[in-house]
């Protein structure tokens, strides 16, 4: 039993009231909460998926660089990916703009350590290079987190920033392996002697990163009461909406001393993102802990940011009516890896073994070591845990395990909460390239450098460093957008803006579809057919216009007929897709010889790397698709003629 259980814990109450006193320009607390806006980034990649655009921030961009907040979070966590992946844009541009339109507020990020922003420990010099990238392109607070809290990870990325004298913000990761704080694993023994670790290591403040909604109020209570004991360094509470006690969590940290809150304006906040600013503006007038900000200004940011969410609302995933989901205490699994799996299991028509999911989730959690899940440790768990469900023939069979799975398993990630299980440790090892027997030391130190061989592989393309930055996180999507960007590829509808223009159009196609006014018509040739789906229900619509292509572009994000043409009868030989996904690359080409058992294609599904095997000695006779390329479950990757037995 740990000595924490046992302790005396005081009886809260610090908080001392003031003259009440609503003017913007009233003194300044005694002891202001600092707040940093992270709706520029948390707040939509938790809501949406991510998908801001860079042009729907800069209405509201000078208006919250006036507010006052302590920092604003514009960059980072899974920005960077969806970004040139989905948006068709340049996250290094982004940073650059966002800065033009605020040079007065400090600009944070989430830099995943070694990660990067990516979903693997990359070599120190491609860390190096990112960080002293992002410090010249304008960041000045680098918040890094390392998914296992193994802070060994952290080294390379915080020797550049502080080099370059800008803030160092080291993260613990907070997760439970029971609904509240306590337990074997994750007690306060546990946060303490991680706080321990990173006042050691030296960093300018200490972030609580509760990144599933995790955290209940007594629980953070006790927690600042103990780090305040031990450290003056200021701690900054990170926490999610989603079980509900967000801003309950908030306000108890606040009676506890914390330093600086993380929270969203309003349109941005709630459900799986974050506590909204305004109520705890107004909550905390006439207190020693006022936060000095101005409410009318606040307001009238949420006023313009509703203009534009529109074009997000069909994003939203959730498909409950409530705003809190308690399950997360039970299953505790981040927003963001939730509508991972759930839209997974969609496309692979296996919704109804989302329950499935969420009761292997814990198991395999376990078996890797009983590790935090935030990404990329949440997508490894998840991604796993989806194949275990659809896949094995019998519990803890790990039939399909993935590369990054078996990278977990031989250590590239760092040091794992618990040991990890040591037959699937082994299973995982089997034939792993880099051999067999796990390493203890730190990823970083025996990962190659990798910065001069992207250079050289991407010459064509890259035309200065941070282009060579986004295909060295991410190859092949990082080319593809490349590509578009320098005109050597057009950009598809789909990942082209939407105006508010197609929203109202959109939004008059599901008015008419749910007054029964649309009809399924034959399509002529001055017309396109599109399906649309409502309320689970498809309707098929002609839109007329002589230009059939415009009509595509007008309606870029309704769902059309899938083409089946690339389906085949399978034949022997014939390598499958098993689950929806990316074409990474193909290992072997046309007139290649394989053996049975050989890796010959790498399918990206969920972020996650699968490894696709010949199931016959032979030649390969045909190659379907391209790298980039998005193929669904079923769809024939590779035609391989078997060898004559």
């Amino acid at each position: 039993m740990n000595n924490f259980n046992h302790m005396k814990y005081d009886k809260h109450g610090v908080i001392e009231m003031t003259s009440m006193n609503f003017d913007a320009d009233r003194p300044k607390a005694g002891n202001p909460v600092r707040i940093n806006d992270v709706s520029l980034r948390d707040g939509h990649q938790s809501l949406f998926a991510t998908r801001g655009r860079t042009e729907d921030m800069i209405p509201v961009a000078e208006m919250i660089d006036d507010v006052g907040f302590n920092a604003v979070e514009t960059w980072g966590g899974a920005t960077f990916d969806t970004m040139h992946r989905y948006l068709g844009e340049d996250p290094w541009e982004r940073l650059r703009v966002l800065k033009k339109y605020m040079p007065k507020t400090p600009f944070s990020m989430l830099l995943r350590g070694q990660n990067v922003v990516g979903y693997r420990n990359y070599a120190d010099d491609v860390v190096e290079s990112f960080v002293q990238r992002a410090v010249d392109n304008g960041m000045d607070i680098f918040r890094c987190f390392d998914a296992l809290n193994d802070f060994r990870n952290f080294g390379t990325a915080a020797k550049v920033i502080k080099e370059n004298k800008k803030h160092f913000q080291g993260v613990v990761c907070y997760t439970l392996d029971q609904p509240r704080l306590g337990g074997e694993v994750y007690n306060m023994e546990y946060y303490i002697g991680k706080v321990k670790e990173l006042v050691a290591f030296g960093v300018d403040s200490i972030c609580i990163k509760d990144m599933a909604g995790l955290i209940a109020p007594y629980d953070i209570y006790n927690l600042v009461r103990e780090i305040k004991k031990i450290t003056d360094i200021p701690v900054n509470l990170h926490t999610h909406f989603t079980s509900g006690m967000g801003d309950l969590a908030i306000f108890k940290a606040i009676e506890a001393g914390v330093d600086i809150v993380d929270t969203c304006i309003g349109p941005y906040a709630y459900r799986t993102s974050h506590a909204a600013v305004e109520p705890i503006i107004m909550s905390l007038l006439g207190t020693n802990r006022d936060t000095g900000l101005d409410i009318n200004k606040v307001n009238a940011i949420a006023n313009e940011m509703e203009k534009y969410i529109p074009k997000y609302r069909h994003l939203d995933n959730n498909p409950k009516y409530a705003v809190t989901d308690i399950n997360v205490l039970l299953h505790q699994t981040p927003g963001g890896m939730l509508s991972n799996l759930v839209n997974q299991l969609k496309a692979m028509d296996a919704l109804d073994k989302l329950e499935d999911v969420f009761r292997l989730l814990p198991k395999v959690r376990k078996d890797l070591g009983n590790i935090p899940l935030v990404t990329p440790t949440s997508q490894i768990v998840g991604v796993q845990t989806v194949n275990n469900v659809l896949f094995d023939s019998y519990e803890g069979e790990y039939a399909k395990i993935t590369k990054e799975v078996k990278d977990l398993c031989y250590g590239l990630y760092g040091k794992t909460t618990q040991p990890i299980n040591p037959e699937v440790q082994k299973k995982a090892l089997k034939d792993y390239p880099r051999g067999e027997e796990p390493i203890m030391v730190r990823p970083g130190s025996i990962l190659e450098p990798e910065m001069k061989e992207v250079k050289e592989k991407f010459s064509d393309l890259a035309k200065d460093h941070d282009d060579e930055l986004i295909c060295a996180l991410y190859p092949v999507t990082g080319k593809r957008f490349l590509k578009w960007k320098y005109g050597l590829e057009e950009m598809p509808d789909e990942v082209k803006p939407k105006t508010m223009e197609q929203v109202k159009k959109e939004d008059e196609l599901v008015r008419k579809a749910l007054a029964g006014e649309l009809t399924s018509k034959k399509s002529t040739g001055n017309g396109r057919e599109l399906e649309v789906t409502v309320d689970g229900e498809t309707f098929t619509v002609e839109i007329n216009d002589p230009n059939g292509t415009q009509a595509q572009a007008a309606f870029p994000n309704i769902r059309r007929k899938k083409k089946t043409g690339i389906k085949e009868v399978e034949k022997t030989g014939s390598l499958t897709a098993p689950l929806p996904g990316m074409i990474v690359e193909y290992k072997k080409a046309v007139g290649d010889k394989v053996n049975a058992g050989e890796t010959v294609v790498v399918i990206e599904a969920m972020k996650m790397m699968n490894n696709l095997e010949s199931s016959v000695d032979g030649v390969v006779k045909e190659i379907k698709f391209d790298a980039s390329d998005s193929v669904s479950k079923g769809d024939v990757l590779m035609v391989i003629e078997p060898a004559d037995s």
